[in-house]
């Protein structure tokens, strides 16, 4: 059996374990082969050699030893073999046992060095610098901290100083990294009291001003354009707050860059879903329809409290409500209380204008009341106008209304006296009723009821006056004479200007003199058209000139007489002045004439010699344009030209310019190109 040093410092309780120094020596640090501490393989050791023990052979039982008496060289044979086979037992294990301890002992590695205890005194730095790696390794804040700490009180002149310098750069480095991350992930001010935990001391403390300065800038870039997109949403420009939010992609942060960007998207598609709903109530809040106005309101309200068009859409609701209520105020104005009434009430409580629509609906119901121009009536208002109480913004108004109502109950009592006494319908109890409304004074509340009914009971008593007047012109009109007409006309134009029945007795005076002026002034029109057929057509204009002149009722016919006159002496003239200049019978003479010609009018009776000499002139231009063909195409283009559409040969002389051009235009020949021929 081999043997195996062991060294004499370990206790029994620990054999084949090294001490602590020893496994301070077998840790490698750092990465390097060099080991620190004091060595294992220089302790003392005692060599542990095997022993041979003897065995006496003992009788397994010696009477039957000798009862039996077995033979000797048998006893003996058993024995040996007994001996054998324990001995080859004891060579299989106890080298097997010590093989496996020893191979356990070079197998197993030494402990770690205690670092909760490397604040003694005595620590090595090696040690210090092994345990702050630990440390370091876990890569949390505190950890890396604590790193720096426990390396920071070795001495600058240690050789393990450069090395000791180049892992706190590097831990510090970490912290600022971990602290990018926080600023990364969105807290700013963690990332900052982080990056401060970094012993000023450290040259590495340099880059911590540097990169908060630079966070605190991306932040700050980052928030600014939230806040114009903000801005935006409350002004309702989308578009723009998207350009913005676009803008947070380009951040060197990623909490803002994700997470706001994502926040501020869903921010603007809310807000524009929130504006589309305010447009749509502004734009009913527009109109004058109660219904559009109540919808409007429940879209204002359904926009929800977290939105940036919440506080509007607020503000919009007591604008809408105050519109409703002027809706009421104006049909009040218009006398319309049941209306106004029903408006009021559909006012909701959002509006917050519930004060004003309960004073508004009491006064309404009261003046609908004092409307209905009765004392009980105005007795009523002046009560129901008594319950409002002092403190309400209206109450002015309704002591006001109070005080016109007890005047008017005085003034109500007069105007139903005398309209009892008009409603006899006599001159005698019209006129009392209108000595009755006087009293009223125009300064009292039914001052214009008064004068109104006075109008209207004035107009009675002057129809009662003057109808026998109309009467007896219309009966004096009746045999339609000349005298009789006359008669009627002075008659009714006794009724003077402001009369009740002034309006009527005019219509029937312009009537009757109407029909006199048509008496007197159809001879002279009925002669003027007689001359006419005759022939003498400036006589016949001369004739009624004068109804023309005086305005009178036959004017208008007069008037549409002449103008007939007039065209058939103009076309005269130009039917003569055509047949003159024709017989020159040059191409210009022959179209001069037959615009001439053209003049006279549809409905004269020349207008049948005008067409036949049109036709007659324009074969003779196609002639002419003939014969210049054979010397000068060009020129009887041109002459064929002259003749008008309305001539019947027309279409001859088109035909005729189309040949004449081809002859100055022929179509060019198209010659197809000859192949030669391929002989196969």
């Amino acid at each position: 059996m081999t043997e195996r040093d062991i060294p004499e410092s370990w206790p029994p309780s620990r054999a084949g374990e090294p001490d602590d120094m020893t496994r301070l020596s077998r840790t490698p640090q750092f990465g390097e082969s060099q080991a620190f501490g004091v060595s294992a393989t220089g302790s003392t050791s005692k060599s542990v050699k095997q022993q041979k023990q003897d065995t006496s052979e003992l009788p397994l039982n010696h009477q039957s030893a000798e009862t039996s008496l077995p033979p000797r060289n048998s006893g003996k044979s058993r024995r040996w073999m007994k001996s054998w086979v324990l001995w080859a037992l004891m060579l299989t294990f106890i080298p097997g046992g010590v093989g496996f301890v020893a191979m356990a002992m070079l197998l197993k590695l030494p402990n770690a060095p205690s670092c909760p205890g490397i604040s003694r005194p005595f620590v090595s730095a090696s040690v210090k610098l092994h345990c702050a790696q630990i440390s370091a390794s876990k890569q949390n804040v505190n950890d890396l901290l604590q790193a720096i700490a426990i390396v920071s009180k070795i001495s600058d002149d240690h050789p393990l100083r450069g090395e000791i310098d180049r892992y706190v750069k590097e831990w510090s480095q970490d912290i600022l990294r971990l602290a990018d991350q926080s600023f990364q992930a969105g807290n700013l001010e963690e990332a900052i009291a982080t990056a401060r935990k970094i012993p000023n001391e450290l040259p590495a403390y340099e880059l911590v001003d540097e990169q908060i300065t630079e966070w605190e800038k991306i932040w700050s870039q980052a928030e600014g354009i939230y806040q114009n997109a903000e801005g935006e949403l409350q002004e309702r420009r989308w578009q723009s707050a998207f350009m913005l939010s676009a803008r947070l992609l380009r951040v060197d942060n990623q909490y803002w860059s994700t997470v706001k960007y994502d926040q501020l998207n869903n921010l603007i598609n809310s807000a524009r879903e929130d504006g589309d709903k305010l447009a749509n109530a502004e734009r009913l809040a527009n109109s004058k329809v109660v219904n559009n106005l109540l919808e409007a309101i429940k879209i204002s309200e359904s926009i929800k409290s977290e939105s940036y068009l919440y506080e509007k859409a607020q503000d919009l609701i007591p604008q809408i409500g105050r519109k409703m209520l002027d809706l009421a105020q104006a049909s009040l104005d218009k006398q319309d209380a049941d209306t106004a009434l029903d408006i009021a009430r559909q006012i909701p409580e959002k509006t917050r204008l519930q004060a004003e629509v309960e004073d508004f609906i009491s006064l309404t119901d009261a003046q609908r009341n004092a409307w209905i121009g009765t004392v009980s009536g105005l007795e009523t208002a002046i009560f129901q106008a008594q319950q409002i109480d002092i403190s309400r913004p209206t109450y002015g108004e309704a002591q006001q209304l109070i005080a016109r109502w007890q005047m008017e109950i005085e003034d109500v009592a007069r105007l139903e006296k005398a309209r009892t006494l008009a409603s006899q319908g006599t001159i005698e109890y019209l006129t009392a009723a209108i000595s009755e409304v006087q009293m009223i004074s125009s300064s009292n509340p039914r001052g214009s009821e008064a004068r109104k009914e006075i109008n209207r009971w004035r107009n009675q008593v002057e129809t009662i006056e003057d109808r026998p007047i109309l009467e007896r012109a219309q009966q004096l009109a009746w045999l339609n004479d000349l005298n009789s007409l006359q008669a009627a006309i002075s008659e009714a134009r006794q009724i003077r200007r402001g009369r009740a029945l002034y309006s009527e007795a005019q219509s029937k005076i312009s009537t009757w003199t109407a029909t006199v002026q048509r008496i007197q002034d159809q001879p002279y029109l009925d002669e003027a058209r007689m001359m006419a057929r005759n022939g003498d057509l400036t006589g016949a204009i001369n004739t009624v000139q004068p109804i023309v002149s005086s305005g009178r009722s036959l004017a208008g016919e007069a008037r549409k007489a002449i103008d007939d006159w007039q065209g058939q002496i103009r076309a005269r003239e130009n039917w003569g002045r055509a047949t003159q200049v024709a017989a020159a019978s040059t191409p210009e003479a022959l179209s001069q004439a037959i615009g001439l010609a053209d003049r006279v009018p549809r409905n004269s009776t020349l207008r049948m010699d005008a067409n036949i000499a049109i036709n007659q002139w324009s074969q003779q231009l196609l002639d002419i344009a003939r014969s210049q063909g054979e010397v000068n195409i060009p020129r009887a283009i041109e002459t064929a030209k002259l003749i008008p559409r309305s001539s019947s040969v027309y279409s001859t002389a088109q035909q005729q310019i189309q040949n004449w051009q081809y002859v100055l235009n022929p179509e060019p020949q198209v010659f197809e190109p000859i192949l030669p021929i391929v002989e196969q």
